[in-house]
């Protein structure tokens, strides 16, 4: 049978409440002599106790846990912003619980419900953006919430970016720098702002060089079968502007399509042309070891989505009826 509070009160003869104290870590605060406090301890530990989470959350009003959901698990860059957060959610005495929308809004809402349901006490999230009426709802509430990657712009909450149109602008100006005239953007989820932010770098570079925003030269992929649409997209580039000279790929999952897109069109892409790219992969170091990469601050947002996510969590439990001041903060990227 699970070992209880009771055991270990009547095997060391004393009250469950002191008991209760040690284990939740109010021992010095009660006054508890630290030789009591080893003594719970070890008791705990050889009659192999685990506490109740839930019945301490509904004491406490904590769970220990927060909610991380991000558009597609398998991707390298949510992927690692979901380990740091682990990391640095650890190390704050926090466990997480991980889910992935795949980039569906009604499964989004599902997981942020789940996540309610189950108590945890803040939620970090990579929207979709495509609704947000589930995410409106955590605000209104109060509810400990940080947003990164996508935003809301006319949202009150906290959030987390990249420096999105400077890092877009100094990849396409180094292009430009480096000899290229004719340089194609492939893009995608053109609803999302961030998106629209790196399109815009993207034409502030071509106009400071008075160079034309060329619209044959503007790739929109629909998301949904991206890798047969990266395909179309590219084969009207090249065929209405045949001597397209670079290409600036604002994702690298864009990019890693294209390039099976250059093999089998028998393209050797690092001749003649010009890359960029917002993230890498380490498979570029074999596929385009000259592209220009804006390399995402991946430990910074984990870290700063944690740090902001528990200071909400703590003002809430203290400030119950007041509203935190939203903080957002927009990250520099590592460029070549």
């Amino acid at each position: 049978m699970k070992t209880s509070l009771k055991d270990i009160a009547e095997t060391l003869k004393l009250s469950k409440t002191t008991i209760s104290w040690v284990l939740s870590g109010k021992g010095d605060e009660k006054g508890i002599s630290l030789a009591t406090q080893e003594k719970v301890f070890q008791c705990a530990k050889q009659l192999n106790y685990q506490p109740n989470l839930l019945a301490r959350s509904l004491n406490t009003g904590i769970s220990g846990t927060i909610g991380l959901i991000i558009p597609d698990i398998t991707d390298s860059f949510y992927s690692k912003v979901a380990r740091s957060i682990e990391k640095e959610a650890e190390t704050q005495g926090y466990s997480l619980m991980i889910c992935s929308s795949e980039s569906e809004i009604e499964r989004e809402n599902r997981m942020i419900r789940l996540f309610k349901a189950k108590q945890v006490d803040g939620i970090i999230v990579a929207p979709t953006k495509v609704s947000k009426i589930e995410i409106q709802n955590l605000v209104k509430e109060g509810y400990p919430l940080v947003l990164f990657d996508r935003y809301f712009p006319e949202m009150q909450t906290n959030y987390i970016i990249i420096d999105n149109e400077g890092s877009s602008y100094e990849l396409v100006k180094k292009m430009i720098d480096n000899g290229s005239s004719k340089i194609a953007i492939i893009t995608t989820n053109p609803h999302l702002r961030t998106m629209n932010m790196r399109r815009e770098g993207y034409a502030r570079a071509l106009i400071e060089a008075n160079l034309p925003v060329d619209p044959d030269l503007y790739g929109e992929v629909t998301f949904v079968d991206y890798e047969k649409n990266v395909f179309k997209t590219l084969d009207q580039i090249f065929s209405k502007v045949p001597d397209v000279d670079g290409f600036f790929f604002t994702t690298h999952i864009l990019a890693l399509e294209a390039f099976r897109y250059f093999y089998e069109k028998g393209i050797n892409i690092n001749k003649g042309y010009e890359l960029a790219c917002i993230h890498g992969v380490s498979a570029f170091r074999v596929l385009a070891p000259n592209m220009n990469i804006a390399r995402m601050p991946i430990e910074e947002i984990g870290k700063n989505a944690v740090r902001i996510l528990i200071g909400d969590i703590k003002y809430r439990l203290e400030n119950s009826t007041e509203k935190r001041e939203v903080e957002t903060l927009v990250l520099p990227c590592s460029l070549p």
